[in-house]
Formats: C-alpha cells, sequence, structure tokens
C-alpha cells in the first residue's frame, strides 16, 4: 500500500501529513491528528478520508481539492507562525506533502508516469501536466491579480506548488488559461493538477521502472 508519514518541526511551523495514495487506510501514526484537526470546511470521511488543517482556510479548501480529484486519503495538520503572514505556512506544508508523496511512492515502479489535464471552474481553465520524473522542476502561470483569496496570499500559490513538486522529485506544469475569477483561477488549477497527478500515478500491470534509464 502507498502511505507515508511525514512531521515536519522547525521553528516557524509544526506539520504532520498522513497520505495513502490508493484509498488505502491512513498510517496509523496518524490516528491521533483525528483529535487535533478541527477545521470543518475541510473535513470527509467515506471512501476517502480528508482532514486539512493548516490555519488558512483557503489553503484547507485548496488541499482538499487536491486530495479529493487525486484520489488520496489525506490528514495534514499545520500550526505556524500565522502572526507574521501566511508564507512559511504555505510553503512548509507544500514541502512536506510533497516529501510524503514522494515517500508514497517508492521507487515509481510499475506507474504510468505521465498524466495531463484540462479542468474547468465556471468560466476559468487551467491545464496541468505531470511527469514522475525523479527531476524537480516547475513551470507555474496562473495570471492571478488579487493581493489574497481568503487569507491566502495570491503569490504564495505558484510558490507551493513549485514547493510540492521541487520536495516530490516531479515535473510541473500548471497554467490557467483564461477566466475572471482568481478564486475560479486557482481552484481550477488545483484540480487540472489533481487529475494529472492521478493519470500519472495510476498503476499498470508493469513491476518496472518507466524510464529507459531504469530508474526514477
Amino acid at each position: 500500500m502507498r502511505t507515508a508519514f511525514i512531521q515536519r518541526d522547525t521553528n516557524e511551523t509544526k506539520i504532520c501529513v498522513a497520505i495513502a495514495l490508493d484509498k488505502a487506510p491512513l498510517p496509523k501514526e496518524s490516528d491521533f491528528l483525528d483529535e487535533v484537526i478541527t477545521s470543518k470546511h475541510a473535513n470527509q470521511k467515506g471512501e476517502q478520508t480528508i482532514q486539512v488543517d493548516t490555519g488558512i482556510g483557503f489553503l484547507d479548501h485548496m488541499y482538499h481539492a487536491l486530495a479529493k480529484h487525486s484520489g488520496w486519503s489525506l490528514r495534514l495538520y499545520s500550526r505556524g507562525d500565522l502572526v507574521i503572514d501566511d508564507h512559511h505556512t504555505a510553503e512548509d506544508t507544500a514541502i512536506a506533502l510533497g516529501a510524503a508523496f514522494k515517500k508514497a511512492m517508492g521507487n515509481f515502479a510499475g506507474v504510468k508516469r505521465f498524466g495531463h489535464a484540462y479542468c474547468p471552474l465556471d468560466e476559468a481553465l487551467s491545464r496541468a501536466v505531470v511527469d514522475l520524473s525523479g527531476r524537480p522542476y516547475s513551470v507555474i502561470d496562473l495570471g492571478l491579480k488579487r493581493e489574497k483569496i481568503g487569507e491566502l496570499s495570491c503569490e504564495m500559490v505558484p510558490h507551493l506548488l513549485n514547493s510540492f513538486a521541487t520536495s516530490a522529485g516531479i515535473t510541473l506544469h500548471v497554467s490557467c488559461l483564461y477566466g475572471n475569477n482568481d478564486h475560479h483561477r486557482t481552484e481550477s488549477a488545483f484540480k487540472s493538477f489533481a487529475v494529472a497527478l492521478r493519470t500519472a500515478t495510476a498503476l499498470t500491470e508493469s513491476k518496472e521502472v518507466p524510464s529507459t534509464k531504469g530508474v526514477l
């Protein structure tokens, strides 16, 4: 089962992430998070367990969408220095989530490797392309214009996607092709990223690593 549990503690943030990529039970180490996660708007249980509590409502919403449409179960809890601003929480949760994803993937054997998706949200349309390459790289172009969406700074949205890609060791291209509403532009971007990831991480019948090098 592709699962992982990560704790990341710094002077700026304290983060726990539990992930199961295939709707498998979450790691037992994450059971205590069920008691401390207080977010109500990013909390669901069913085929997928998704509980996200970062202290930033819109960030919770985006991680919830990412997990939902990637097919993951996810518990993510963070407490950080929001008295300063949202930077460290957004960046560090993305780093921790990327590290958990990479750990859960193992050696990447038997996966499709590549994935792409277009996802709309009303007037906005975004495209994401993923390569589980082992080479961290990202190109993010969302064209956001507002200063903030809720309590999440718009400048942090591309930065946290880049942070995830770097930590996970993947190549990621995400573009919002058009849209008038920055909430819609951002959410369509996360949904397209999620669907592309779901395709790229899908298991094949092969036991080999999908690379001419033999490793990713």
